[in-house]
């Protein structure tokens, strides 16, 4: 007895059919250009939502236009040209800055420079291609509602492909301190999650109606039930924070330009480092129990294994001071600096130093520069190569009553870098130190971005953020994310102000308690594997069947 062969399952859409189906008809031109202005809709509002032009509401709404996109796109191969349009546009607004930064300090002509970012939005925008591949092949499998495959599709991908300037859809809520509080329990992803949650909602009612009306109310449940959340935690963390020990922390924002520090034009240091001195003495006499210098901001170097201040750093004031520099080891001239970060103490000892981990592709290294010598020939003259740090630090700051403090330092972009909070969460700092240059970018929307990137790390931490930073944002970020104080962003060719300060009260919450600190992006990979198995498992059960059949 023979077994009658099955009926063969319909071709589910892929970018090549599994079956050879008549093709569909193509679609209405004024379907498609309708289609393509609201996948590029959505991407032009990523930007507009965030930093520096913080329409935030846009940031809820913004990926419900490209899921109904990628919904109705008359093939897979269509949709994913537009999730890749919508994040390439996306891009390309939120870095236009990267034009102006090849020019000025890698010294590309203008088309080079234009042909980079462009290169370099399509492929940040890859994280959009990949959503609209998996947002269509989830539908088109299981028929779940948006509100459940935008959020899977979107934490997916932003953790696991790698960028350049990493970014995530919850820099739109960074000033909104209640609908970021999600952090300490997922990290930036988190908040990914719920802004496409409130989108994918909103697709569901726009291409179902009433079929997916309840679906759509679960969802504004969870996105209330956030908020409700957020508002509850931002209370809680506030008391601690106003029964919490304080300190006065000063910044010393220095405004010098790239290409006029002291490090590359030796006629200026002695200049740069005695307004540095003079903001110090202001910020002492003040009543600053902490003040901090910006990345590479002593425009000297220092020799490698420094014990105390030669008496060329603190002059005039006794208050301890951490500062960035660059240091080399005096026995090896030919060996690669390092990016450091140093504590002086009250007595003038080195307490501690930090060398930076995270290294900024060619702008610190050269990838395969050892290997590949002639490397050096063909890079910017802005390109350098610095050796990578090796360990995780605390500062440690003894108070006049006695009280010792931990200080979490973080050099430059490492605090825009989930990984590296966690990295320090077990040292359970008091309080984050960040020292930054973003001169690179002059006043654009960069160092806005770089600020609300690391709004974050306060969050996730339960701990309060100092930033000091060349050319602006310097500021002061408490345990709930909240700005509490800031200065401005300046280009130093343009607006040549010189050297300015901050001051501000800093609460020391002893950080690195919550559950993002202790679990990591868990969240992350289990929307990653969840939409792993859903995509994979009915592909495997089809391929079986077709074996069966032949």
């Amino acid at each position: 007895m023979t077994r009658s062969p099955r009926k063969p399952s319909a071709p589910v859409d892929t970018l090549a059919p599994a079956s050879p189906a008549p093709p569909l008809p193509p679609a209405p031109l004024g379907r498609r250009a309708l289609l393509v202005a609201l996948a590029a809709l959505a991407g032009v509002c990523m930007p507009l939502a965030g930093p520096d032009f913080d329409l935030w509401p846009l940031g809820w709404l913004l990926l419900a236009p490209l899921c109904y996109a990628i919904e109705r796109a008359p093939s897979l191969r269509h949709a994913v040209l537009l999730g890749w349009l919508a994040g390439a546009v996306a891009n390309a607004g939120g870095f236009y800055w990267i034009i102006g930064l090849l020019q000025r300090f890698a010294f590309l002509p203008l088309p080079v420079a234009t042909l980079l970012f462009l290169l370099l939005a399509a492929y940040q925008g890859v994280v959009y291609l990949l959503f609209a591949w998996a947002v269509r092949r989830l539908r088109a499998e299981h028929g779940l509602p948006m509100a459940l495959v935008a959020p899977l599709a979107l934490v997916t991908f932003e953790l696991t492909v790698p960028f350049l300037f990493p970014w995530y859809l919850a820099i739109t809520q960074a000033w909104q301190p209640r609908a970021i509080q999600l952090a300490e329990l997922a990290g930036p992803l988190g908040v990914s999650a719920l802004l496409a949650l409130a989108s994918g909602a909103l697709a569901d009612l726009a291409l179902d109606g009433r079929r997916r009306l309840r679906s759509s109310l679960v969802a504004a449940a969870l996105v209330l039930a956030a908020l409700v959340y957020g508002h509850l935690r931002v209370e809680q963390v506030d008391r601690a924070i106003a029964a919490a020990p304080k300190i006065d922390v000063g910044v010393v924002q220095p405004n010098i330009a790239f290409d006029l520090k002291g490090l590359k034009r030796h006629d200026l240091a002695d200049e740069q480092v005695a307004a540095l001195q003079a903001r110090s003495r202001e910020l002492e006499a003040a009543g600053a129990d902490l003040i901090v210098w910006t990345e590479s901001s002593f425009p000297f170097a220092l020799p490698r294994g420094l014990r105390r201040d030669p008496g060329v750093i603190k002059d005039g004031f006794d208050t301890p001071l951490i500062l960035g520099a660059v240091t080399r080891e005096p026995k090896d001239p030919d060996a690669y600096p390092f990016n450091t970060a140093l504590l002086i103490d009250r007595a003038g000892n080195v307490a501690e130093t930090y060398d930076k981990m995270f290294l900024l592709m060619f702008g610190e290294y050269i990838p395969f520069l050892d290997a590949l010598p002639w490397l050096r020939k063909v890079l910017p003259r802005a390109a350098g190569h610095f050796a990578r740090g090796d360990r995780i630090v605390t500062f440690p700051l003894t108070l006049d009553d006695g009280t010792h403090v931990r200080l979490g330092p973080l050099i430059c972009y490492e605090d825009i870098l989930p990984a590296f909070g966690r990295k320090l969460a077990p040292l359970h700092p008091h309080l984050l130190v960040n020292l930054t240059n973003d001169a690179w970018f002059g006043d654009t929307s960069e160092p806005w971005q770089h600020l609300a990137l690391s709004v974050f790390r306060a969050v996730e931490l339960r701990t309060g953020l100092v930033r000091a930073v060349n050319t602006g944002v310097s500021a002061l970020i408490d345990a709930t994310g909240r700005v509490t104080a800031k200065t401005y962003a300046v280009d130093p060719a343009r607006d040549p102000r010189g050297a300015d300060k901050l001051l501000a009260p800093a609460a020391l919450l002893e950080g690195g308690h919550t559950v993002y600190a202790a679990i990591g992006d868990l969240f992350g990979y289990a929307c990653s594997l969840a939409t792993l198995l859903l995509i994979a498992v009915p592909m495997w059960r089809r391929r079986q069947r077709q074996r069966r059949t032949r």
